[in-house]
């Protein structure tokens, strides 16, 4: 009996470790537990004050911004900070070789100077627990019946809480893999202007070097703002439209940062999986990880070769490029921590705990078999998924091409699954965008190189029937690059797609034998129809019955010991969470200690004009070595502090959070986590975790020294 406590204790003590910093909390639910915790920690609000569903609060100060980061509103008129990288996209299309404000930056000095964006925002209008309601429905419901019934019982209700005519968006969000159901209920607004950037070199500083990794000097940072009509509404961009007028924004502080101070993040972190089972570790570790970054790292490769040479080809690529290689490191770092630190063995040890507490409780004792055996089933066929996604589709020509299996279909069937004509008039729009962004020769390198990596690291016997054979005969030996560089060759210069001439005609007349003699269609149709037809459905049971085995185990270990499940957090799902922490710094490794912040004679010392990565702006050199640092000094180093780290529990989704301190004030943006805890969608590190920030008092002199945006900073409430 005792043994069997000791058993349970350890158990939800690894599982749910109490450290302070571990945590996306939601802001819903934090209760007086966390609550005290904070205020321990030094918080300073109420909680009514961070959450209110009636009145104003914190919370109505943070916005999802575009599709996938954070933003924050600091100004009573509407004003939005957020990363450079969230902003970077919108920054790109609104420059152009003459106007160019991705290299140069930018920053309005009226609101009729800001530009419009495609962009939009969206504010969170309250949350409800809607779990009755879906449990209800899915009663005695099981594997893909159940998964079925639950996307439409989401999908109705948020049908019934949505207002299109109100701009009002809930999107219900599962949590705890299925045990728990919330409704986050939005307003978005669609009129998003660019208000200011840094230039490139000072927003991405570092690059991909300098990604992941501290010491940090960038000025990750851009300025939007939002728009209403004049009476308060959301609307589609309007020269008539006026600054957004806030129910909370955020006061911005330049006091000096101390190690160990409080600190709080808000946001929306995108997704973790902190109850992954060992079983999915391994596979991350063994396959999915490190096919994933191989297959980057070649098509990184050839698009940075075309980048250097011409300004023109940066500026096509540099979105796509840097969605590319954040995750491209990102999952290389995961797969080193997770074997560093033992993640399969330590999760091996919780389900064998696990197992323990489950013999003899019928919904639970044979859960780790059958899982298991899923795992297993799955496993031959994990790296041909892997290379469907980053491999085949990583050509933007091949994926392109891929999106006319539709088309062939309705052709063949003469109209029977759809109107070939209405098709074509949206493939032709997706064309002309295709081709905007389209670089042939680097396009033409991945095709190469991505084909011959998948014939010599997929099974042979997965291959696509019939494809190798006749490339073997035609361009040489399947073992040499140069058949597929002649190959590659090929497709791009006899495929329609790039023929004006040609694909014009096909649009008029749409027939099936020019659609199937289309190189670079049959490439895409033949790898395709090989996944869908052999390989789709095995993916499709597994990933239902591993989200069933996910959901049964959250079950169990949440009825194990109710009082630690009070204190359990949900993984992230995109929805508003808020973590507490402290200023802190740490030691990565024996005999190094990293400072908490980093300040500008780190980015002199970084500095190599003319570098891809390291260059600066030469005013700004000359205003930093002049100490030009205005107010925005720090009174103790005498220097401009550029970032600085928290314990901060976040992830992607978070870009752009505000950090605050103690009196819910704006002491910096998040931007990205240190390489030593890359491991934590998967597991959380209490030790080694930080979240690199950018120092709102170097925002602050970049948009007013550096870049002359007065205007900008008379807009803030700050606090001295």
């Amino acid at each position: 009996m005792k043994r069997s406590l000791l058993t349970l204790l350890l158990l939800v003590s690894f599982l749910f470790r109490a450290v302070a910093d571990e945590g996306m909390w939601l802001p819903l639910l934090l209760g007086e537990q966390v609550y005290s915790k904070m205020k321990a920690k030094g918080l300073k609000l109420t909680s009514k004050q961070l959450y209110d569903i009636n009145q104003a609060s914190l919370k109505d100060a943070i916005i999802i911004f575009g599709g996938g980061c954070t933003g924050e509103i600091v100004s009573a008129k509407g004003l939005i900070f957020t990363n450079h990288h969230c902003g970077y996209g919108a920054i790109a299309a609104a420059s152009s070789v003459d106007n160019n404000y991705l290299r140069d930056g930018f920053y309005a000095k009226s609101h009729k100077e800001e530009i419009q964006t495609s962009l939009s925002v969206q504010f969170l209008v309250r949350i409800e627990d809607v779990t009755n309601e879906v449990m209800d429905s899915l009663k005695g419901l099981s594997g893909a019946e159940r998964v079925r019934k639950q996307a439409a019982v989401l999908s109705a209700i948020n049908k019934r809480m949505s207002d299109a005519g109100n701009s009002i968006e809930t999107r219900v969000s599962p949590l705890f893999k299925g045990n728990q159901f919330l409704a986050f209920v939005y307003q978005r607004y669609s009129d998003v202007r660019l208000v200011g950037t840094p230039p490139e070199s000072v927003g991405k500083f570092g690059g991909d070097t300098d990604n992941w990794e501290w010491p940090r000097h960038t000025g990750d940072f851009s300025v939007f703002r939002v728009y209403t009509t004049p009476d308060g509404k959301p609307a589609k961009y309007d020269s008539n439209n006026v600054p957004y007028q806030p129910k909370w924004y955020l006061p911005v502080s330049l006091r000096p940062l101390k190690d160990g101070d409080f600190a709080m993040i808000w946001g929306y972190p995108g997704s973790t999986n902190r109850y992954e089972s060992s079983f999915g570790i391994k596979l991350a570790t063994d396959i999915n990880n490190p096919t994933l970054v191989k297959l980057r790292d070649a098509r990184l490769k050839y698009m940075f070769e075309e980048m250097k040479k011409d300004p023109k080809v940066k500026l096509q690529l540099a979105s796509s490029y840097a969605g590319i290689a954040n995750y491209w490191k990102f999952f290389d770092g995961e797969t080193k921590q997770l074997l560093k630190y033992d993640v399969l063995g330590q999760k091996q040890k919780t389900e064998a705990e696990f197992q323990q507490w489950a013999n003899g409780k019928a919904e639970y004792e044979k859960l780790f078999n059958d899982w298991s055996k899923s795992y297993d089933a799955w496993r031959p066929y994990a790296k041909h998924r892997q290379y469907m996604t980053e491999g085949v589709m990583g050509s933007p020509l091949i994926a392109f091409a891929g999106s006319l299996m539709s088309l062939e279909a309705a052709l063949k069937s003469e109209g029977k699954t759809g109107d070939p004509k209405k098709m074509l008039e949206a493939i032709d729009k997706q064309r002309t965008a295709f081709l905007a962004e389209e670089n042939r020769v680097s396009d033409e390198n991945i095709l190469a190189a991505t084909t011959k990596m998948f014939y010599e690291d997929v099974d042979s016997l997965q291959h696509p029937a019939g494809f190798f054979s006749p490339l073997q005969t035609t361009y040489g030996a399947l073992n040499e690059t140069t058949t597929y560089n002649k190959y590659a060759t090929e497709v791009f210069a006899n495929t329609m797609i790039f023929d004006d001439e040609r694909w014009k005609a096909f649009v008029a007349t749409p027939t099936l034998a020019s659609l199937e003699q289309d190189p670079a269609f049959l490439h895409a149709r033949a790898f395709m129809n090989n996944y869908n037809t052999r390989y789709a459905s095995l993916s499709q049971q597994f990933n239902t019955q591993n989200a069933e085995y996910g959901r049964i185990y959250l079950k169990g270990i949440r009825e194990m010991d109710q009082a630690k499940a009070k204190m359990m957090y949900p993984d992230a799902t995109f929805t508003m969470r808020v973590s507490y922490g402290n200023v802190k710094s740490y030691q990565p490794r024996d005999g190094v200690t990293y400072d908490y912040v980093t300040t500008s004679r780190g980015l002199l010392e970084k500095y190599k004009a003319g570098d891809y990565e390291f260059d600066l702006p030469a005013n700004q050199i000359e205003l930093l070595k002049k100490k030009d640092f205005g107010e925005y000094v720090d009174p103790k180093r005498k220097d401009l502090v550029i970032g600085f780290i928290t314990t901060n529990d976040i992830t992607g989704g978070n870009s752009g959070s505000p950090v605050l301190n103690n009196r819910g004030e704006l002491i910096g943006l998040a931007f990205d986590g240190n390489y030593e805890a890359l491991s934590h969608k998967l597991a959380f590190d209490k030790d080694l975790n930080r979240t690199i920030c950018v120092d709102i008092r170097y925002v602050l002199w970049c948009i007013d020294k550096l870049g002359g945006g007065k205007n900008i900073i008379e807009e803030l409430k700050i606090m001295k």
